[in-house]
């Protein structure tokens, strides 16, 4: 496997330490760190609970996220969509993979291969990447918002890596 230099911009502040990528302050942790702390809450909480926790944060996130990356970029409609897709995978979370996505209608679905949860769980029988789903819908709803749209949607995950018979997963974005 050939090794490559992070392909996002990153600055960090020598006074305060603080990293920031583009438009927008970041942290920089291991993988294991923040997958075991995932799951050290989902036993805690149960894997559905904990899912819908993420599910409206991270629907929240997104929309702050491509809100400031388009201002910060010029950036509208589905380029939007594909720039968050790109950092997203840039910053090890797994690889996104636009399928097909059609702001007209308020629909997309995403691939994803080599899924940081998957790595670190393996094959578990489940779903093990439902924090990325509120990201989708939050993404679309606020590409949608700008362009004055009156659509919101929802987002759910078909499969995952970490489920028998399935090597990826699969997202798909719809109308509510």
């Amino acid at each position: 496997m050939a090794k490559i230099a992070p392909q996002l911009p990153i600055e960090v502040d020598s006074e305060t330490g603080v990293w920031t990528s583009d438009a927008l302050p970041m942290l920089y942790v291991p993988r294991h760190f923040f997958v075991n702390n995932h799951i050290g809450i989902e036993e805690v909480l149960g894997a559905d609970a904990y899912a819908e926790i993420l599910y409206k944060a991270g629907y929240k996130s997104a929309w702050h996220w491509c809100e400031k990356e388009a201002e910060c970029h010029g950036l509208e409609g589905v380029a939007v969509f594909e720039h968050y897709m790109k950092r997203l995978s840039q910053r090890g979370w797994g690889l996104f993979k636009i399928q097909d996505i059609d702001l007209d209608k308020g629909t997309a679905s995403v691939k994803l291969e080599h899924s940081a949860f998957v790595y670190v769980y393996g094959k578990v029988g489940r779903k093990v990447d439902y924090m990325f789903t509120g990201w989708f819908a939050g993404a679309m709803d606020q590409i949608l918002e700008a362009r004055g749209s009156k659509i919101r949607t929802v987002a759910e995950q078909v499969y995952g890596g970490s489920e028998e018979g399935h090597d990826d997963g699969l997202f798909t974005v719809k109308p509510l």
